[in-house]
């Protein structure tokens, strides 16, 4: 029987899971999906999706988890799905996507729900350094964080006793004109977060020639466990030649866009029929909210992260960490975890002062809770039992 109480995905989504409108949210209006909150006070658990994502990316975790005594929210997040009030123009309010403002959004979600503190804010992808910052922030409210697929390196450093041209300092990576230095490769390439900032990338997608569907099709399968070619390893730097060991989807071709570039990979139909982690049912959910919506509101957060004068602001907490109890979850395909160089190691020494595991999980790519579902419920319940 479809679960009539969900706005979205009735045919996929237990019936266990509800959804909820909350109004007047920092000026947004969300979308919430929620299990759990049927009988007296629970530990809360929020969860925040990535892109290109929507709280639906939890479907396989929300139940069992509320069926462990948690309250789960998961809202879909500005620039996505049905939260609506935010500005998918190009052009338009770009500085509603820095990321202070997506921790403001979770705690006024939070607030406006008459929830006080949460025993962890679990991220993936994007929502992996939203959930970092909320954890750095706010310890008080966010009592505990995993990240997922995306390490949390800390704040961006500023130089430390520059005053004293004698005292030791901590060092700055700077990552030096590196769109320059992948076009210039004999292969000429482009970095995809660069290119998601661009004008032309929510178009290529949203009007690919394939359509959207195919288009999420190719994209999901290209970044998971199930594309053979996804053997990720660490890189030794930021220099143009050793990014570019990592797949087009990250390190584009630079005469391809995003659509043309996962195309070329689009599974046949004998893979999408064996591929039980996301059917075609499932897929369509996906298919029809960026159909309605587009991309830009997802690619209006790579803009800030890739314009110096959007994040640094976040320089204000330089030489602070996450010092809540933390772990990483990834999948052991996953190229995401090793996209960043070095900042793996950072998360587990300066990033996050009590950390507390990372799992790299067997027969995951990129999506692991949706890959490997049962996997990562048993590192989350095994994280928030009492030690």
């Amino acid at each position: 029987m479809p679960n009539q109480h969900v706005a979205y995905g009735a045919d996929s989504l237990d019936e266990g899971i509800c959804s909820h409108f909350v109004e007047g949210v920092n000026g947004l209006r969300f979308h919430v999906l929620e299990a759990g909150n049927e009988t007296g006070e629970r530990p809360a658990v929020l969860l925040l999706h990535g892109f290109p994502e929507l709280a639906f990316s939890w479907r396989k975790i929300i139940g069992p988890l509320a069926d462990k005594g948690l309250r789960v929210l998961a809202p879909d997040m500005r620039g996505y799905g049905l939260t609506s009030g935010w500005d998918a123009d190009y052009d338009g309010d770009l500085d509603s996507f820095r990321m202070l403002n997506f921790v403001k959004d979770v705690v006024a979600l939070l607030h406006a729900l008459g929830i006080e503190s949460v025993d962890v804010v679990v991220g993936h992808d994007y929502g992996s350094p939203v959930a970092g910052w909320c954890a750095l922030i706010r310890p008080d409210i966010f009592k505990s964080v995993v990240l997922m697929s995306a390490p949390f390196a800390g704040p961006p450093a500023l130089p430390f006793a520059s005053a004293n041209a004698d005292a030791p300092r901590d060092p700055v990576p700077v990552v030096t004109d590196m769109d320059a230095g992948l076009a210039a490769l004999a292969r000429p390439r482009r970095n995809y977060r660069w290119y998601y900032s661009m004008r032309e990338a929510n178009p290529n997608m949203w009007q690919a020639e394939q359509g959207v569907a195919d288009f999420l099709r190719a994209y999901y399968h290209m970044k998971s466990a199930d594309w053979a070619a996804n053997k990720p390893f660490r890189l030794a730097s930021w220099e143009p030649a050793e990014l570019a060991q990592m797949p087009t989807y990250y390190i584009m071709d630079r005469t391809q866009g995003m659509a043309e570039t996962v195309a070329n990979e689009m599974p046949d139909q004998a893979a999408v029929d064996a591929c039980q982690w996301l059917t075609d049912q499932e897929l369509s959910v996906y298919a029809a909210e960026y159909g309605r919506n587009g991309f830009q509101g997802g690619l209006n957060s790579y803009r800030c992260g890739t314009d110096p004068a959007r994040s640094r602001e976040l320089s204000v907490f330089a030489r602070s960490s996450i010092t809540v109890p933390a772990c990483f979850i990834g999948g052991a395909s996953d190229w995401g975890v090793y996209q960043t160089p070095g900042a793996l190691e950072r998360m587990q020494g300066q990033g996050c002062t009590d950390f507390r595991g990372l799992h790299l999980i067997a027969g995951a790519g990129h999506w692991v809770q949706q890959e490997q579902p049962q996997a990562v419920v048993d590192v989350l319940l095994d994280f928030l039992r009492p030690a």
